[in-house]
């Protein structure tokens, strides 16, 4: 009896789960960020199935296993506020891998859920570290994991390579969708899109500018570290995937800034995202409103509003945090080193450099940037 094969019934356009990864589209984003005949390029990383760290995840797993690291069946386990968590969880998917995911209480409710349901395990720890906060706590709680399975593997995104390494395939699709790119601005918490991005865009455009877009209280950048509302970017800790280099200027945000820019893009764009797509919009609009009409900018939105319904787009939640009713100001604060002062605010600083080789006594990484 003859029977057909099983790829006789895949529709047409039909994919694996991997092709969902990659080919996001660009919008362009004008009024109420810049006037009407100005604006910049938004790269839309929220249409991948989790975010734009579906990449990275996919491409750290193919390469652990590549080398040997990952054998076949074993764990996956490493620290996420999120993002990186839904990535995982895909890759865990497709190479058949059981995925642990270490967070704090700071994940939203509705993401733990998602994570559970994609077949991940959530280990919540359930104290900041004394220092490090909950970002140490979470990677001390991944050491204790490997240690209790030698036969478990962490992706480390703070400092794998492979992290870096994953976003060039973004870099040529922003290549070949906008052509010429000026100024580059992206969020920063691993480092790993903004080096990766950057990387290849200045080989094919030197002049290229990279701008970084942080939280108050993340010390990446010289900052001092202090508890934070905004999660997805910042960081407690130094990631050394942090091309400090590259970057021209920094720009810190506040999260009542980051929650006004998130709303009214959802209001005039039908596109939005959480704390970082909020943060980087608002400096990208700065930037369109502030340099030659000719500038082209291109902003990467990392998410889409799916997992801040209970908080960004809450007006509870940002009623309790005093978040609602704040409309930033026109121009940024101006410093001119990291460590002049505390930030409260958005704020700009165009000396960047490595905050750990300055502890050092040393010049080493600082950028070129713009006064």
């Amino acid at each position: 009896m003859y029977s057909l094969a099983s790829s006789d019934f895949i529709p047409a356009g039909a994919t694996a789960l991997p092709g969902l990864v990659g080919n996001t589209p660009v919008l362009r984003v004008s009024q109420p960020f810049t006037p009407a005949d100005r604006g910049f390029w938004a790269k839309l990383e929220g249409f991948n199935p989790g975010g734009i760290k579906d990449r990275p995840a996919l491409h750290m797993v193919e390469r652990a296993r590549s080398r040997g690291e990952l054998q076949p069946g074993h764990p996956i386990v490493e620290s996420t506020s999120g993002t990186l968590g839904l990535g995982l969880a895909l890759a865990g998917m497709v190479y058949g891998h059981p995925v642990v995911l270490v967070t704090d209480p700071g994940l939203e409710p509705s993401m733990k859920r998602l994570l559970t349901a994609y077949g991940a395990t959530v280990d919540m720890v359930p104290e900041p570290h004394p220092t490090g906060g909950w970002q140490q706590a979470r990677r001390d709680r991944v050491a204790e994991r490997l240690t209790e399975d030698p036969g478990a593997w962490c992706p480390d995104q703070y400092g794998n390579p492979d992290n870096v390494a994953a976003y060039t395939p973004l870099a040529h699709e922003l290549a070949s969708e906008l052509g010429h790119i000026d100024v580059l601005v992206c969020s920063v918490g691993t480092g790993g899109h903004s080096a990766g991005i950057s990387r290849v865009l200045r080989q094919l455009h030197p002049e290229m500018r990279l701008v970084g877009v942080d939280t108050i209280g993340s010390t990446i950048f010289g900052q001092p570290a202090r508890p934070r509302l905004m999660r997805g970017l910042g960081s407690s800790i130094h990631p050394r995937n942090v091309a400090y280099e590259h970057f021209s200027e920094v720009h810190w945000v506040a999260p009542a800034e980051s929650v006004w820019a998130c709303r009214q893009l959802a209001a005039s764009h039908y596109a939005t995202g959480g704390w970082s797509v909020g943060a980087v919009a608002l400096v990208a609009g700065w930037l369109a409103r502030t340099t030659s009409r000719s500038t082209r900018i291109a902003a990467v939105f990392p998410d889409g509003p799916q997992r801040y319904l209970e908080t960004v787009y809450d007006d509870q939640f940002c009623a309790e945090h005093g978040l609602l009713g704040v409309t930033p100001s026109a121009e940024p604060d101006v410093i001119g080193s990291p460590g002049e002062k505390e930030v409260s605010r958005w704020t700009r600083c165009t000396t960047v450099s490595d905050p750990l080789a300055r502890t050092a006594g040393t010049t080493a990484g600082e950028g070129g940037g713009e006064k």
